[in-house]
Protein backbone atom coordinates (compact mmCIF):
# COMPACT_ATOMS: atom_id res chain seq x y z
CA UNK A 1 0.00 0.00 0.00
CA UNK A 2 1.12 3.76 -0.20
CA UNK A 3 2.08 5.57 2.14
CA UNK A 4 -0.83 7.30 4.60
CA UNK A 5 -1.33 10.07 7.33
CA UNK A 6 -3.03 9.65 10.16
CA UNK A 7 -4.08 12.18 12.86
CA UNK A 8 -5.00 12.10 16.50
CA UNK A 9 -6.88 14.94 17.84
CA UNK A 10 -8.31 16.20 20.62
CA UNK A 11 -8.56 18.31 23.84
CA UNK A 12 -6.81 18.37 27.10
CA UNK A 13 -6.68 14.76 28.62
CA UNK A 14 -8.14 13.12 26.06
CA UNK A 15 -5.51 10.06 25.98
CA UNK A 16 -4.33 10.92 22.67
CA UNK A 17 -0.84 9.21 24.04
CA UNK A 18 -1.86 6.01 25.15
CA UNK A 19 -4.22 5.92 22.06
CA UNK A 20 -0.96 6.47 19.64
CA UNK A 21 1.02 4.17 21.04
CA UNK A 22 -1.79 1.63 20.76
CA UNK A 23 -2.50 2.11 16.98
CA UNK A 24 1.14 2.42 16.18
CA UNK A 25 1.37 -1.49 17.52
CA UNK A 26 -2.09 -2.19 15.67
CA UNK A 27 -0.48 -0.85 12.15
CA UNK A 28 3.20 -2.45 12.80
CA UNK A 29 1.02 -5.88 13.50
CA UNK A 30 0.29 -5.33 9.94
CA UNK A 31 3.51 -4.93 8.55
CA UNK A 32 3.35 -1.76 8.05
CA UNK A 33 6.31 0.36 8.61
CA UNK A 34 5.64 3.42 10.95
CA UNK A 35 6.62 6.63 11.85
CA UNK A 36 5.72 8.65 14.53
CA UNK A 37 5.61 12.29 15.13
CA UNK A 38 3.61 15.05 17.19
CA UNK A 39 2.81 19.02 16.82
CA UNK A 40 4.17 20.79 17.88
CA UNK A 41 7.17 19.39 17.62
CA UNK A 42 8.85 16.31 15.12
CA UNK A 43 11.79 17.97 13.91
CA UNK A 44 14.16 20.13 15.28
CA UNK A 45 12.95 23.20 14.15
CA UNK A 46 9.72 22.14 15.91
CA UNK A 47 10.33 21.27 18.97
CA UNK A 48 12.06 24.78 19.60
CA UNK A 49 8.94 25.80 18.64
CA UNK A 50 7.41 23.69 20.97
CA UNK A 51 9.33 24.79 24.14
CA UNK A 52 8.56 28.63 23.03
CA UNK A 53 4.80 27.99 22.44
CA UNK A 54 3.78 25.99 25.40
CA UNK A 55 5.99 27.52 27.63
CA UNK A 56 4.11 29.03 30.40
CA UNK A 57 6.86 32.13 31.14
CA UNK A 58 5.45 33.80 27.28
CA UNK A 59 2.17 34.72 28.84
CA UNK A 60 2.59 37.55 26.05
CA UNK A 61 2.13 35.46 23.25
CA UNK A 62 -0.85 37.37 20.60
CA UNK A 63 -3.32 35.18 18.72
CA UNK A 64 -1.34 36.10 15.54
CA UNK A 65 1.96 34.80 16.48
CA UNK A 66 0.80 31.49 18.07
CA UNK A 67 -0.83 31.12 15.05
CA UNK A 68 2.50 31.61 12.57
CA UNK A 69 4.63 29.67 14.95
CA UNK A 70 2.40 26.59 14.78
CA UNK A 71 2.17 26.66 11.28
CA UNK A 72 6.02 27.42 11.18
CA UNK A 73 6.70 24.58 12.46
CA UNK A 74 3.94 22.15 11.02
CA UNK A 75 5.26 23.42 7.50
CA UNK A 76 9.06 22.12 8.76
CA UNK A 77 7.64 18.99 9.68
CA UNK A 78 5.56 18.45 6.30
CA UNK A 79 8.63 18.88 4.44
CA UNK A 80 11.15 17.43 6.51
CA UNK A 81 9.28 14.52 7.63
CA UNK A 82 5.54 13.68 6.42
CA UNK A 83 6.11 13.98 2.78
CA UNK A 84 9.52 12.22 2.12
CA UNK A 85 7.80 9.64 4.40
CA UNK A 86 4.86 9.14 2.38
CA UNK A 87 7.04 9.20 -0.91
CA UNK A 88 8.47 6.19 0.40
CA UNK A 89 5.72 3.84 1.02
CA UNK A 90 5.86 4.74 4.77
CA UNK A 91 2.81 5.63 7.07
CA UNK A 92 3.00 8.22 9.38
CA UNK A 93 0.84 9.05 12.54
CA UNK A 94 0.96 12.15 14.21
CA UNK A 95 -0.08 13.23 17.32
CA UNK A 96 -2.02 16.39 16.18
CA UNK A 97 -2.17 18.63 12.93
CA UNK A 98 -3.92 21.31 10.89
CA UNK A 99 -7.29 20.50 12.98
CA UNK A 100 -5.26 21.23 15.90
CA UNK A 101 -5.42 25.03 14.19
CA UNK A 102 -9.40 25.07 13.83
CA UNK A 103 -9.86 23.51 16.90
CA UNK A 104 -7.28 26.06 19.73
CA UNK A 105 -6.35 28.86 17.31
CA UNK A 106 -9.89 29.12 15.32
CA UNK A 107 -11.93 27.84 18.36
CA UNK A 108 -10.29 28.89 21.36
CA UNK A 109 -8.55 32.22 20.46
CA UNK A 110 -10.61 33.15 17.41
CA UNK A 111 -8.70 33.65 15.04
CA UNK A 112 -10.70 33.94 11.39
CA UNK A 113 -10.87 30.03 9.47
CA UNK A 114 -9.99 31.48 6.74
CA UNK A 115 -6.70 32.51 7.39
CA UNK A 116 -6.17 29.23 8.88
CA UNK A 117 -7.37 27.56 5.94
CA UNK A 118 -4.89 29.92 3.45
CA UNK A 119 -2.19 28.88 5.55
CA UNK A 120 -2.87 25.18 5.42
CA UNK A 121 -3.06 25.36 1.59
CA UNK A 122 0.25 27.01 1.63
CA UNK A 123 2.31 25.55 4.73
CA UNK A 124 0.70 22.11 4.85
CA UNK A 125 -1.64 20.93 2.31
CA UNK A 126 -1.22 17.16 3.03
CA UNK A 127 -4.41 16.27 3.74
CA UNK A 128 -4.71 12.94 6.49
CA UNK A 129 -6.40 9.33 5.14
CA UNK A 130 -8.11 9.06 8.57
CA UNK A 131 -8.29 11.06 11.49
CA UNK A 132 -9.16 9.78 15.18
CA UNK A 133 -10.72 12.85 17.46
CA UNK A 134 -10.68 11.77 20.94
CA UNK A 135 -13.97 13.60 22.79
CA UNK A 136 -14.59 13.92 26.17
CA UNK A 137 -16.13 16.65 28.57
CA UNK A 138 -14.22 19.60 28.69
CA UNK A 139 -14.35 18.86 32.78
CA UNK A 140 -13.27 15.45 32.83
CA UNK A 141 -10.39 15.88 30.23
CA UNK A 142 -9.23 19.11 32.59
CA UNK A 143 -9.37 16.97 35.58
CA UNK A 144 -6.94 14.01 33.80
CA UNK A 145 -4.70 17.04 32.54
CA UNK A 146 -4.27 18.52 36.19
CA UNK A 147 -3.31 14.85 37.35
CA UNK A 148 -0.25 15.06 34.81
CA UNK A 149 1.66 17.87 36.86
CA UNK A 150 2.20 21.09 36.20
CA UNK A 151 0.20 22.93 33.21
CA UNK A 152 1.69 24.27 30.08
CA UNK A 153 0.74 27.82 28.49
CA UNK A 154 -2.00 26.31 27.07
CA UNK A 155 -3.44 23.94 29.21
CA UNK A 156 -3.29 27.03 31.79
CA UNK A 157 -6.36 28.45 29.67
CA UNK A 158 -10.03 28.54 31.39
CA UNK A 159 -12.32 26.01 30.91
CA UNK A 160 -14.57 28.19 28.51
CA UNK A 161 -11.80 28.23 25.91
CA UNK A 162 -11.68 24.41 26.10
CA UNK A 163 -15.37 24.35 25.50
CA UNK A 164 -14.77 26.95 22.01
CA UNK A 165 -11.90 24.03 20.95
CA UNK A 166 -14.29 21.00 21.70
CA UNK A 167 -17.00 22.26 19.83
CA UNK A 168 -14.43 23.56 16.62
CA UNK A 169 -13.18 19.90 16.74
CA UNK A 170 -16.62 18.65 16.97
CA UNK A 171 -17.60 20.65 13.85
CA UNK A 172 -15.00 19.95 11.64
CA UNK A 173 -15.36 15.81 12.61
CA UNK A 174 -19.36 16.91 11.41
CA UNK A 175 -18.48 18.99 8.40
CA UNK A 176 -16.02 15.59 6.61
CA UNK A 177 -17.22 12.40 8.50
CA UNK A 178 -15.39 10.53 5.84
CA UNK A 179 -12.38 11.28 7.39
CA UNK A 180 -12.53 11.81 10.82
CA UNK A 181 -14.21 9.16 13.48
CA UNK A 182 -14.98 10.27 16.64
CA UNK A 183 -14.53 7.83 19.74
CA UNK A 184 -15.59 8.54 22.92
CA UNK A 185 -12.72 9.13 24.87
CA UNK A 186 -14.83 9.28 28.70
CA UNK A 187 -14.83 5.99 28.72
CA UNK A 188 -12.31 3.38 30.33
CA UNK A 189 -8.83 2.99 28.52
CA UNK A 190 -8.89 0.00 27.67
CA UNK A 191 -12.18 0.81 25.59
CA UNK A 192 -11.05 4.17 24.01
CA UNK A 193 -8.25 1.80 22.56
CA UNK A 194 -10.31 -0.84 21.39
CA UNK A 195 -12.19 1.45 19.32
CA UNK A 196 -9.46 3.36 17.77
CA UNK A 197 -7.65 -0.05 16.68
CA UNK A 198 -11.45 -1.33 15.22
CA UNK A 199 -11.49 1.99 12.97
CA UNK A 200 -7.69 1.80 12.19
CA UNK A 201 -8.49 -2.20 10.60
CA UNK A 202 -11.75 -0.90 9.07
CA UNK A 203 -10.02 1.85 7.36
CA UNK A 204 -7.17 -0.46 6.21
CA UNK A 205 -9.63 -3.30 4.72
CA UNK A 206 -11.12 -0.53 3.12
CA UNK A 207 -8.18 0.66 1.99
CA UNK A 208 -7.00 -2.54 0.38
CA UNK A 209 -5.70 -4.71 3.44
CA UNK A 210 -2.04 -3.80 4.35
Amino acid sequence: MKGRLITLEGGEGAGKSTVLAAVRERLEHHGIEVDVTREPGGTAFGEAVRALVLDPARHGICAESELLLMFAARAQLVRERIQPALAAGRWVLSDRYTDASYAYQGGGRGQPLERIAQLERWAAPVVPHLTLLLDLPVEQGLARAGARGAADRIERENSDFFERVRAAYRARAAADPRRFRVIDASRAVDDVRAAAIAEVDHCIAGWGGA
